[in-house]
């Protein structure tokens, strides 16, 4: 069983924060009802604390800095990184949602290496948010750090909060569309996007 964790001058920073965590999870656990001293749920609380900082280690990222390795270079045509898979916290109920994302910029000054656009998805997606707010802050941060002539995201994921509890519809799935720039006052290119990554202009 997990004692009430030592103070801050006995652990770091990082430790003692995973122990406060795994404290409470072991709190909820015996609220709920079980048998915390039961073998497989012994080392459920710090799992769980564990669990914790790797899906929110985005909360300790500045997004901007993702992308802070950049390129003096224009391009003619869209650079498009697709099907970048994600995992995050619905803030809600912290319960996963999860999906692809699918990424366009019109390079115009700058560019930046295509990885960088993944690490911009996990950055942001590691915290607890909400799939409309991630998608909006990909375009505004690939905006204001490449000031691209235009950006565009969409986000499909499908939420375990919709699929497992409440109206319980799984497969369910929910698409987000973000954009600026040429991407948002030329349907053309707007549509080449949707496209490239299979799917049609609605």
């Amino acid at each position: 069983m997990l004692q009430q964790p030592s103070s801050p001058e006995v652990l770091d920073a990082s430790l003692q924060q995973r122990s406060e965590i795994a404290y409470h999870v072991q709190e909820i656990l015996k609220l709920s009802g079980e048998d915390i001293t039961r073998d497989g749920l012994l080392d459920t609380p710090m799992r769980v604390a564990k669990m914790l900082e790797e899906l929110l280690a985005g909360m300790h990222v500045n997004p901007e800095d993702v992308l802070n390795t950049t390129f003096e270079e224009a391009a003619e045509g869209p650079v498009i990184v697709s099907d970048i898979t994600f995992y995050s916290l619905c803030e809600h109920h912290m319960v996963p949602f999860f999906g692809t994302a699918h990424v366009a910029y019109l390079p115009s000054k700058k560019i930046v290496g295509i990885s960088k656009i993944a690490r911009l998805v996990d950055a942001l997606s590691h915290r607890l948010q909400v799939q409309e707010r991630m998608t909006e802050q990909i375009v505004n941060t690939i905006q204001k750090v490449l000031e691209p002539a235009g950006v565009i995201a969409l986000v499909e994921a499908e939420h375990t909060c919709m699929c497992a509890r409440g109206v319980k519809k799984p497969g369910s799935k929910t698409t987000t569309l973000a954009s600026c720039g040429e991407y948002r006052n030329n349907y053309q290119l707007r549509s080449e996007f949707l496209q490239m990554i299979g799917r049609t202009q609605r």
